[in-house]
């Protein structure tokens, strides 16, 4: 996995470390402090699932501090925004004659609602370091699949001309 992240990426995770510890964890504790009171913890299925969701939660705070402390974040563009590289916003025309936008981001950030894919993927490694009218190969298990690079952008979503 690559340890790069853009600004708003290592925001989120930030805020879902955030919400866990501060908010999350001191309720479920609570919940389980509750229905331990409630006497026999065998068969109290309050109690035996909040100490399960205490492990989840326990689990991923410690993954999330351990993965924000490798992360480098990437703020600065690229000295040549021509060609693609992390974080790039990049339209590609299909081999059906459709296009398709996607967004150049790390493995922590992965969103297909939102069409960012990982620099980490197939399409993502065949589009590293390309320039714009660049014509890319791409094996997938449904076969090979060609793309036509027609615009690259590092502007937000909001503001982008793709």
């Amino acid at each position: 996995m690559s340890a790069y992240i853009t600004p708003e990426g290592e925001k989120a995770l930030k805020d879902e470390l955030h919400f866990l510890w501060k908010v999350e964890r001191p309720q479920v504790t609570q919940q389980v402090s509750d229905a331990a009171a409630l006497g026999d913890r065998s068969e109290n299925a309050e109690y035996i699932y909040g100490k399960k969701r205490l492990r989840e939660i326990d689990r991923r705070v410690r993954y999330l501090r351990k993965r924000l402390d490798v992360l480098n974040v990437v703020s600065e563009l690229p000295s040549d925004t021509s060609k693609v590289y992390f974080g790039a916003w990049v339209e590609l025309f299909r081999e059906d004659n459709s296009s398709v936008t996607y967004r150049l981001v790390g493995p922590d950030e992965i969103d297909p609602d939102k069409n960012y894919i990982s620099i980490d993927s197939v399409l993502g490694k065949a589009l590293l370091g390309k320039n714009l009218d660049d014509e890319i190969l791409v094996d997938t298990p449904s076969g090979t699949h060609q793309y036509e690079i027609v615009a690259v952008n590092y502007d937000t979503p909001e503001s982008k001309a793709c």
